[in-house]
């Protein structure tokens, strides 16, 4: 199996899986929050601010989306380590607010470490394809 092929198949399933998670944010908000790592929950009508969560990750899987099914493998790679930024705060944000260790590093820590390693090995199977071609040496005639 092609390390393009792994690559596909584990970026497809993030996409899914952000895309579900906000979804679920959007569509029932106040089930999935707990799970989120946080303490507290919003009080009066804060639970505007969980349906915000929601749109970001949707809006975070189809950017990767849009890149995995156009075949912009480069900007693909790059762009999971700019988003893996987003989990990393939300890991920031559970323990800044003495949230859930175990959902600050396991939930979030760990998918920022999987999107990391899944950046690096997008650009690493798009390295040799970006590389200049080296020329054949021409036989000298004598």
């Amino acid at each position: 199996m092609s390390l393009k092929t792994v690559n596909t198949a584990l970026t497809t399933a993030l996409v899914l899986f952000i895309f579900w998670f906000g979804v679920d944010f959007v569509v029932t908000p106040k089930t999935v929050a707990p799970t989120f790592g946080l303490p507290s929950w919003p009080s009066g009508d804060g639970g505007g601010f969980l349906i915000v969560k929601g749109i970001r990750d949707i809006v975070g899987g189809l950017v990767l989306g849009v890149l995995l099914l156009t075949g912009q493998r480069r900007a693909l790679g790059r762009v999971l380590l700019v988003e893996a930024l987003i989990p990393i705060g939300d890991m920031t944000n559970v323990l800044a607010h003495h949230g859930s260790t175990t959902a600050a590093f396991g939930i979030h820590g760990l998918t920022a470490v999987l999107m990391v390693i899944m950046g690096l090995l997008t650009l690493r199977e798009t390295r040799k394809a970006n590389a200049a071609p080296v020329a054949a040496p021409v036989p000298a005639r004598g």
